[in-house]
C-alpha cells in the first residue's frame, strides 16, 4: 500500500455518458493502493444527467461524496471546490470525461510521501489529435520560459500534498489552472517528482479544451 492518504476529485460538466465508468473505475483501482481514500465528485452546473448520475453513486458508496455547483464555474472552480471538501493528505484530479488510464497512474502513487507534487507527463501524447498536440507543447515551451521552470508537462493529474495547495492563491480557473497551481507552489518552495503516465482517448463526447471561454482564458 502506498504512503499516506488519497483524495481523488472528480469535475464533472454534461459527462453522463462517461461519469459512472470513470467512478468505477476508480473504485476498482484506488483501494489497490490505499487504505484511507475519498472520491469526490463535483457536478459543475451540468445540464445533462450527470448530476443525478453521480449522486446515485455517492448513495451507492460511502467513500463517494457529490457537491453541485450553482452553473458552470469554470474547470478550476470545479477542482478546488473539490480541494475545499478534502479530508486526506494528497489530492488528486481525475475528470469525469474517463481519458485517464487509472491503472496507467500506479506508477504516481508509489512517490506520495516522497515530495510536495507528483508530476505527470504523458507517455503515449500520439493518441491526441494534433491539435492538441501542438497546443499542450506550445503551452509547455511557453510557461517553462516565463516562469524559468523545466517541467515536460504542466496540465497532467498532478497530485498535491492538500495543505501546501491550500495555502496558494489561484486566479485561473480555465485550462491553466493547474500550470498556475505548480508555478506557485514551486515557488514557494514545494518539492517535486515528475513521472510518466499513459493515457487514453476520451470514450464518447468531445474535449472541453477547445472552447471560447477556455481559449480566451489561455490567452489572458
Amino acid at each position: 500500500m502506498s504512503s499516506g492518504s488519497l483524495s481523488v476529485v472528480v469535475p464533472a460538466l454534461n459527462e453522463e455518458q462517461n461519469l459512472e465508468a470513470t467512478v468505477a473505475e476508480i473504485l476498482a483501482e484506488i483501494p489497490r493502493h490505499f487504505d484511507d481514500y475519498e472520491v469526490l465528485i463535483v457536478d459543475d452546473g451540468s445540464t445533462d444527467r450527470t448530476g443525478e448520475i453521480a449522486d446515485a453513486l455517492a448513495l451507492q458508496n460511502p467513500a463517494v461524496r457529490t457537491f453541485h455547483n450553482r452553473g458552470n464555474q469554470g474547470y478550476g472552480k470545479a477542482y478546488f471546490r473539490g480541494v475545499s471538501e478534502a479530508s486526506k493528505d494528497y489530492v488528486v484530479l481525475v475528470p469525469g470525461d474517463g481519458e485517464n488510464d487509472l491503472a496507467g497512474m500506479s506508477p504516481l502513487w508509489p512517490l506520495l510521501g516522497t515530495a510536495d507534487l507528483i508530476v505527470p507527463f504523458t507517455l503515449n501524447p500520439e493518441i491526441r489529435p494534433p491539435s492538441r498536440r501542438l497546443f499542450s507543447r506550445l503551452g509547455t515551451v511557453t510557461m517553462n520560459a516565463l516562469f524559468g521552470m523545466r517541467l515536460r508537462y504542466f496540465n497532467g493529474t498532478v497530485v498535491c500534498r492538500a495543505d501546501a495547495l491550500r495555502g496558494i492563491r489561484v486566479e485561473t480557473w480555465g485550462y491553466l489552472f493547474q500550470a498556475e497551481c505548480l508555478v506557485r507552489m514551486v515557488r514557494r518552495g514545494a518539492s517535486y517528482r515528475e513521472v510518466g503516465i499513459r493515457v487514453r482517448p476520451r470514450p464518447f463526447g468531445r474535449s472541453k479544451l477547445f472552447t471560447p471561454r477556455n481559449l480566451a482564458e489561455v490567452a489572458r
